[in-house]
C-alpha cells in the first residue's frame, strides 16, 4: 500500500515526488521508456525548451543551479516578435534559459529521493475507488500491475487520462495541437521568435535556434489542417528571410489553454492535480513548467503541514496562481487582439532597436 501514487514525472511530478519522498510511501510512474531513470528519459517531450524568468525564480527559490549538461546554446536575450497580418516586427529584451528538454527531465528525475518507487515504461490505465484507498492499474510491456495508494495525483499533462476518468464532463481547457519541427539551421538566429498569423492560428507559433538546428513550432487548432498550416508557417518564415534545410525530426503534443479560471481543477475525494493536468499553464505564453513547480510546491506543502485537510489546504495554496492566470486570460486577449497589438507593436513600448553598425566605421 502507497501513501501517494503519482501518475506522470515531467517537472510538477517529479518536483511533487522530490519534496513528499522522504515523509511520505510515494509510487511514481511514467510512460515514457527510459533504460535508467537515473540517466535519461530515452523518449522526447514537444517543448521548445526554454526555461522562462518565472521558471527562473522557482528555481532559485528552490536553491537549484542547471548542470552543464541541460545547456544548449545560444543563449537567448531577445525577443523577435512578427505580425504577418499586420506586416510588424519589433524586438524586445527577455532573458530565456535555452536547454535540452529530454535532459531537463532526467536531471529533475535524479533528484527523487531512493526511497521512491519509481517505473518507466509504465502506462496507467484506470482506477477504482475503495473505501480509504484506490487500486490503481498499470500496465508496463505486456503485463498488467495493480496497485493501491491512499492518494492519486495526476501530473500526465495536457491529455491527462487520470481528469479524464476522474471528472469527464468538467469543463476543460481549449486543447491545440502542438507540432514542432527540428530543421537543418541555414544561418545563426540569437533570438526566439513569436509569430502571430491568424491564418495558421488564434494562438502563436515560434522559432528556437538549437546548437547547428532551429526549431520550428505551432500551436494550432486539432480541427484545422494542421499538416498545411504547418506548411504555410515554414513559407512564411522563408518569405521573411529566414533560411533551414531539410528536417531532422518532427514532434507532437496537446497543450491547453484556460480561457477562463473554470477551466482549473485541483481535483477532490483524494484525486489531485498539478502541472498541465489541473490547467495551469499560461493561456498568453503557453508557458507551463513555472506552474508545474509552483502547484506541485503547494501540493507539498499541504501534503505535509495538513495531511487530514490537505485538499482544502491546497485549493488555499494555490488561490495566488489562479489570480495569476485571471491576469494572464486579460493579457491573452490584449495580446491576440490585432487591433490592440498593433498599437502595442507600432508604439514601440519596451522594445530595443537591434545595433547595425555602417558600413566602414
Amino acid at each position: 500500500m502507497f501513501d501517494i501514487a503519482i501518475i506522470g514525472a515531467g517537472p510538477a511530478g517529479a518536483t511533487l515526488a522530490r519534496l513528499i519522498g522522504k515523509t511520505y510511501r510515494v509510487l511514481l510512474v511514467d510512460k515514457r521508456p527510459s533504460l535508467d531513470v537515473r540517466r535519461r528519459f530515452s523518449a522526447r517531450k514537444c517543448c521548445g525548451g526554454l526555461l522562462a524568468p518565472d521558471a527562473q525564480r522557482m528555481l532559485s527559490e528552490f536553491g537549484l543551479g542547471l548542470p552543464r549538461s541541460v545547456l544548449e546554446g545560444p543563449q537567448l536575450f531577445v525577443v523577435k516578435a512578427i505580425d504577418f497580418q499586420q506586416g510588424l516586427e519589433r524586438f524586445y529584451q527577455r532573458h530565456y534559459v535555452n536547454m535540452d528538454r529530454q535532459e531537463f527531465d532526467s536531471w529533475m528525475l535524479s533528484m527523487v529521493p531512493s526511497n521512491v518507487e519509481t517505473r518507466t515504461n509504465c502506462h496507467f490505465k484506470s482506477y477504482l475507488s475503495e473505501d480509504d484507498f484506490f487500486q490503481i492499474k498499470f500496465l508496463q510491456g505486456d503485463r498488467t500491475y495493480v496497485e493501491k495508494a491512499k492518494i492519486l495525483v495526476g501530473a500526465d499533462g495536457a491529455s491527462s487520462v487520470v481528469r479524464s476518468q476522474m471528472a469527464p464532463k468538467r469543463s476543460s481547457p481549449k486543447k491545440y495541437f502542438a507540432i514542432q519541427e527540428w530543421v537543418e539551421a541555414g544561418s545563426s538566429l540569437p533570438y526566439f521568435t513569436s509569430i502571430f498569423d491568424r491564418e495558421i492560428s488564434d494562438f502563436y507559433s515560434w522559432t528556437i535556434p538549437k546548437n547547428d538546428y532551429l526549431v520550428i513550432g505551432a500551436a494550432l487548432q486539432p480541427r484545422a489542417k494542421a499538416p498545411e498550416m504547418f506548411k504555410l508557417l515554414k513559407e512564411r518564415l522563408r518569405s521573411k528571410g529566414i533560411q533551414f534545410g531539410k528536417t531532422v525530426r518532427r514532434e507532437g503534443a496537446f497543450i491547453l489553454r484556460p480561457m477562463k479560471t473554470s477551466h482549473l481543477f485541483t481535483g477532490k475525494g483524494r484525486i489531485e492535480f498539478v502541472g498541465e493536468a489541473a490547467g495551469w499553464i499560461s493561456p498568453s505564453s503557453a508557458e507551463g513548467i513555472s506552474y508545474a513547480f509552483r502547484s506541485a510546491r503547494a501540493l507539498a506543502e499541504a501534503l505535509l503541514a495538513a495531511p487530514d485537510g490537505f485538499e482544502r489546504c491546497y485549493r488555499k495554496k494555490t488561490r495566488p496562481l489562479r489570480r495569476n492566470i485571471f491576469l494572464k486570460i486579460l493579457k491573452s486577449h490584449f495580446i491576440f487582439n490585432p487591433t490592440l497589438r498593433k498599437a502595442v507593436m507600432n508604439s514601440g513600448l519596451q522594445s530595443v532597436e537591434p545595433y547595425r553598425p555602417h558600413e566602414g566605421t
